[in-house]
């Protein structure tokens, strides 16, 4: 349901000022070093924040039995994914593909494994649990917020400093959000967040999403 409009006004100017206004200033000070930190921080604000909420679902912050069910559906588009991706990058850059494992194996297995702790459970917390508990009054239960979590997840993408990092992050932003709303499960969506991470990394496009990358 739809707040009063005194409220959805100052939830749209919150919503407005956090997922963009912030990421312009961060861009503008801190381009080029690691948002990692940032993310611990806000995910355990983020994590304070729901478990104080009365509305909030705790179990959708886990929520395991909702994974099993959606595996298939996650496995078809990502393999869809994955095989469009290796084109496009054997094509257009064929000196990208399959670089990280190929030239830096033990950088690629500690981005494997720490990726999906470090990075992808914060940014989940952030952009789907959290967004979709405030900002509802705002955009509903539907299409709205799918679109609002998406825009907000890629346009986070900025600092990074390449278009392919945002419009990638736009379009995983909408699976992702669509994964959630169907699931209400972080771990779901979590472990379809990081399958799409460890592509990008491994397929040759971590690039565009290092932190560095803005200075090569």
């Amino acid at each position: 349901m739809l707040a009063a409009p005194p409220i959805r006004l100052y939830l749209a100017i919150e919503y407005g000022v956090l997922f963009f206004g912030l990421v312009v200033l961060y861009t503008l000070l801190f381009q080029g070093t690691s948002p990692i930190p940032v993310l611990l921080v806000l995910g355990a604000a983020v994590v304070v924040y729901l478990l104080r909420s009365p509305t909030f679902d705790r179990s959708s912050l886990w929520r395991p039995d909702a994974l099993p069910g959606q595996l298939r559906s996650i496995g078809l588009l990502w393999g869809v994914t994955a095989v469009g991706a290796g084109v496009a990058v054997a094509v257009a850059r064929p000196d990208l593909l399959l670089s990280l494992p190929r030239e830096d194996p033990l950088t690629w297995a500690l981005v494997m494994v720490l990726y999906p702790l470090a990075s992808v459970y914060p940014q989940e917390l952030i952009f789907r649990a959290f967004l979709f508990q405030r900002y509802a009054p705002v955009f509903g239960e539907g299409h709205g917020m799918v679109g609002a979590s998406a825009a907000a997840f890629g346009f986070v993408h900025l600092p990074f400093g390449n278009w392919i990092a945002i419009v990638l992050s736009l379009a995983g932003g909408w699976i992702f959000a669509s994964r959630y709303q169907r699931t209400r499960s972080l771990l779901t969506v979590s472990f379809e967040h990081a399958l799409y991470g460890m592509l990008i990394f491994t397929i040759g496009l971590g690039l565009y999403f290092f932190h560095g990358a803005v200075r090569g």
